[in-house]
């Protein structure tokens, strides 16, 4: 049985949830219809799905047409969420792309659009709602030629026709393949179809669905159907063809294989699941870092999760038994050119509480495991003051945390005001030492540090002006895990990414005792001596060095109508962005340029009034400036190294 690997996505409220379930119920996966405003779609499990109607969280359900198992993964569409999308995207097969039949492409779906043609993920499109009053899926259709597919050089094509648009009664009557308007389609791209098509012998359906599922796959093509998912129009003539024209699941390596694109925490442990690539997976193997062995396999199926003993290419998996599954990670081989890219760190910021100060511990327990499974949650913690910091990607991933934790957590919580996370940035170069025999520290240890800056990206640079052998090892790892701290919160509490350290001084006590007797901490060093003294030398050094505070900037694209280029100039301009360039597109232009992250939300909102809702923005940070004015200073977490006697008395031998 072949096995198809299908996304579902769409610009919020196009109608993907609903399309789900009702290519579920066609193919007899449910027995009843789930609504998303009455909040029983099968793919919509959280309570935020339900209440909003948005999906946030990739999910999973299967189903078969004829010899084809479908596993349909249901992404997310909303903007705070292009990172979940992208990496369920690396495991899909194909994809359906959802357009309404009344509002059209929306700036989502371009977004989404493009992220499906840079990962090379083949598509389809579905044009939703064609019994809404408004409907026109001619228009809709004419809108994607110009917005979506004469840009990226794919041609449409059609898979059905529309009678009576625009009401209850809309239907649509299914286009042939050996159709003139399809085979015109398909021969631009296919000489041999070509050849077959003037020279003889005609062509068959046979050879137009051979010819289809080749361009398809490779992009040339994109198959458009339209229907509406709330009567059902059309959607069993999709539910037959997509399996037909769209490719399937193929091993790409004999040795096992998958990679792991969602994590679940209940009450039995941790569910990793994980698309399989190649090779065969079984209870009792080792994965992860082979110190793990797998437990449990459940594999999707049209009957729901079911147990087996082993899973194989293209299966879709529940996987039980590797402690330390990351959203992201492979079990097994790694295939190149599946690696999703790295995001950049969020931009945003906010504080949670528990509801009840009671349950703070299960409250930090619990974001700490959230953490250690999704590398695009990252957190700051205070223990000092009891409070936790979840950087975030967009206003909407607070309340997708909030469910989480009292979901799966049982912890209720708040999250303070939203603010923008900032960074520093060495300016010269400073120095400092504490030489332990002159006694100006308590700390039984001598060290020294000369700071300067260092390229953006490279990270910390350790440089020694000492002998390797000065000191023990465990001295040197200890020196260097105090650096690391020192730089962790920098003069005005933001974090220093990239510094060149060189160790100018190392010294220290041998173990000692007095006669007779064990060994002396009192006279003897210890690794917390190099590690609490470094970040006061560290701090010392940066106060002769100079730092600067840098709030992120994103580099934005955005394209609007030529009417409202005026209107958008001047916005873009009144929230300190800079535009670098324009390029004409037909009747509207395209704008590139940068924007600090603090003003993204600003002219979000605004967008949809200034381009009358045809604005497409899209923006990723690329570099950090220097703040003007003064600079803002983060609230530090511990002592401050500066202040010798605060820190020696938080930080004693």
């Amino acid at each position: 049985m072949h096995t198809l690997n299908l996304g579902i996505l769409a610009h919020v409220d196009a109608g993907k949830t609903s399309l789900t379930e009702r290519l579920l119920f066609e193919a007899g996966a449910i027995s009843e219809l789930g609504s998303v405003d009455a909040g029983t779609t099968r793919t919509d499990s959280m309570d935020i799905e339900r209440r909003r109607g948005i999906t946030v969280r990739t999910n999973v359900a299967s189903f078969a047409v004829d010899d084809v198992q479908v596993n349909l993964i249901d992404t997310p569409g909303h903007s705070d969420f292009i990172a979940e999308v992208e990496r369920s995207l690396a495991v899909l097969d194909a994809a359906v792309l959802v357009v309404s039949a009344v509002e059209g492409v929306q700036p989502q779906t371009v977004v989404l659009w493009r992220v499906l043609r840079r990962l090379g993920v083949p598509c389809a499109i579905f044009i939703n709602k064609i019994d809404r009053r408004g409907a026109d899926p001619a228009r809709v259709r004419a809108d994607i030629t110009r917005r979506l597919a004469t840009g990226s050089c794919a041609l449409l094509l059609p898979l059905t026709g529309v009678l009576a648009a625009g009401s209850p009664g809309a239907a649509v009557k299914p286009v042939s393949l050996t159709d003139p308007v399809v085979t015109d389609v398909l021969t631009a791209g296919d000489d041999r179809l070509l050849r077959a098509a003037v020279d003889g012998p005609g062509i068959t359906e046979a050879m137009a669905l051979r010819s289809a599922r080749a361009q398809v796959g490779r992009g040339a093509v994109v198959p458009v159907a339209a229907g509406s998912a709330l009567t059902g129009a059309g959607v069993p003539d999709l539910l037959r063809t997509l399996p037909r024209v769209l490719p399937w699941a193929r091993q790409a390596t004999r040795d096992p294989s998958g990679v792991i694109y969602k994590i679940e925490h209940g009450d039995h442990g941790t569910l990793a699941h994980c698309r399989m690539f190649g090779g065969e997976l079984r209870v009792r193997d080792r994965a992860g870092d082979r110190r793990d062995v797998i437990t449990s396999l459940e594999r999707s199926t049209p009957q729901g999760w079911v147990s087996e003993r082993v899973v194989r290419a293209g299966d879709v998996v529940r996987i039980r038994g590797i402690s330390a599954a990351r959203t992201g990670s492979w079990v097994g081989e790694t295939i190149p050119g599946r690696v999703t890219r790295q995001f950049p760190a969020p931009a945003l910021e906010s504080v949670v509480d528990p509801v009840n100060p009671a349950m703070r511990g299960r409250l930090f327990a619990a974001l700490r495991e959230l953490a250690a499974a999704d590398p695009l949650i990252n957190l700051r913690v205070d223990e000092e003051h009891g409070e936790i910091a979840v950087s975030l990607y967009g206003e909407v991933q607070k309340e997708v945390i909030a469910d989480l934790l009292a979901e799966q957590f049982g912890v209720a919580a708040t999250f303070r005001p939203t603010t923008t996370v900032h960074l520093e940035r060495i300016t010269g170069t400073g120095a400092a030492h504490a030489i332990v025999s002159e006694k100006t520290t308590p700390y039984l240890a001598t060290l020294g540090f000369r700071v300067a800056p260092a390229p953006v990206g490279a990270g910390l640079v350790c440089d020694l002006e000492v002998e390797r052998g000065s000191m023990p090892p465990a001295f040197f790892t200890a020196t260097w895990e105090g650096v690391r701290n020192g730089l962790a919160q920098g003069l005005s509490a933001w974090a220093i990414p990239d510094a060149r350290v060189t160790l100018t001084h190392t010294g220290y006590y041998p173990r000692q005792s007095h006669m007779h007797q064990k060994f002396n901490k009192n006279m003897s060093s210890v690794g917390a001596d190099f590690r609490n003294l470094a970040p006061v030398l560290i701090h010392e050094a940066l106060r002769q060095a100079g730092t600067v505070v840098c709030e992120p900037v994103e580099t934005f694209r955005l394209e609007v109508p030529v009417s409202a280029l005026p209107a958008v100039t001047v916005t873009v301009a009144r929230l300190s962005g800079l535009i670098t360039g324009t390029t004409p597109v037909g009747d509207a232009v395209t704008l590139t340029g940068t924007l600090p992250a603090r003003s993204v939300q600003p002219l979000l909102a605004q967008l949809p009034e200034l381009t009358s809702g045809e604005g497409v923005f899209t923006a990723e940070v690329t570099h950090h400036t220097q703040v003007t004015g003064p600079p803002p200073i983060r609230a530090r977490i511990g002592p401050d190294p500066l202040d010798r006697e605060e820190w020696f008395r938080a930080r004693p031998r």
